[in-house]
């Protein structure tokens, strides 16, 4: 097979690998697992980037159940992991207004096309990350948030929301939780109150911080433990911390970055509401109490009259 040279962004090491994958696995391929290869090899690296199985398949003259086989053929658990091979040299060699204009020519104006975008990429994303993180991974990070005094959820940036939604969460649960979003020198003294028994759960998909290596290293000193909801950073940390989920970030923009770390956020969290039913309702129930204390009189009055 002649894999084509291809130009620009497509000579990055993630189309190199995809090339040599299918070279290498071209004698294995079904007739129609081979139309796939071939259109994949010839594409520009954004134009797979930005394309649902579906989207391919029609391109390939196939299906998307094909794209998916081939892509397994040849070694990708799938088409998200194809694409984060893929990212790493878009992003590095497109700067991000040219990646937003690309993103907008792509989707075009078709409303419905966009909406299937938006349900296809969340789809991708959400799927991948269930692979990505295997069973005992996540009852170790459960185990370690269980078992803590008080939990400490760090994110800055896009990965700020899921941190905040798992301490509020975390705290309507009966849990003692705070969330961290400080960087620079007063990220210190974000860190003074971790101690012994604490744990922290990290949210950043890809971009090592010098905070993040503080942080591991200050709960080691302490004795608290550390859990990382991450895409790229799992081989950096996976021998210092207790746990990593894997939350796939976004190739293209196309769905929020925290998408991924806010499905594993939820998911922790039912976890732990199960492992303590009574407090949890307790709490749930004291919450809403409260809440009924900051209603209007009126609004009150009337509630006690429509209660059976």
């Amino acid at each position: 097979m002649e894999i084509p040279a291809g130009a620009g962004v497509g000579e990055g090491t993630g189309m190199t690998r995809l090339r040599a994958a299918v070279r290498d696995a071209w004698d294995d391929l079904s007739t129609s697992e081979r139309a796939v290869a071939q259109y994949l090899v010839g594409a520009e690296p954004e134009q797979l980037l930005f394309a649902s199985a579906q989207e391919l398949g029609t391109a390939s003259g196939t299906s998307n159940a094909t794209v998916v086989r081939a892509l397994q053929r040849i070694g990708y658990a799938g088409l998200p992991a194809l694409k984060r091979d893929l990212t790493t040299d878009f992003t590095t060699a497109v700067a991000p207004e040219v990646r937003l204009r690309q993103r907008i020519a792509h989707v075009g104006k078709d409303l419905t096309g966009i909406w299937d975008d938006v349900f296809d990429e969340a789809a991708e994303r959400i799927g991948h990350a269930r692979r990505l993180t295997d069973a005992e991974s996540f009852q170790r990070a459960v185990a370690a948030l269980a078992q803590a005094g008080e939990v400490f959820c760090y994110g800055v940036a896009a990965s700020e929301l899921a941190a905040r939604h798992l301490a509020l969460m975390l705290a309507r649960t009966g849990r003692r939780a705070r969330f961290l979003g400080a960087t620079g020198f007063a990220f210190a003294d974000a860190l003074l109150p971790l101690g012994r028994g604490d744990a922290v759960v990290v949210f950043q998909p890809a971009r090592p911080l010098t905070e993040f290596t503080v942080l591991v290293e200050r709960a080691r000193a302490v004795g608290a433990k550390v859990v990382f909801v991450t895409d790229e950073l799992g081989d950096t940390f996976e021998g210092r911390v207790e746990a990593v989920l894997t939350a796939p970030h976004t190739p293209t923009g196309i769905t929020a970055e925290s998408l991924t770390g806010l499905v594993i956020a939820d998911a922790l969290l039912l976890a732990l509401t199960t492992l303590d039913e009574t407090r949890a309702v307790e709490t749930s129930h004291q919450l809403t109490a409260l809440r009924e204390q900051l209603l209007p009189p009126s609004v009150r009055a009337r509630g006690r009259k429509e209660a059976p």
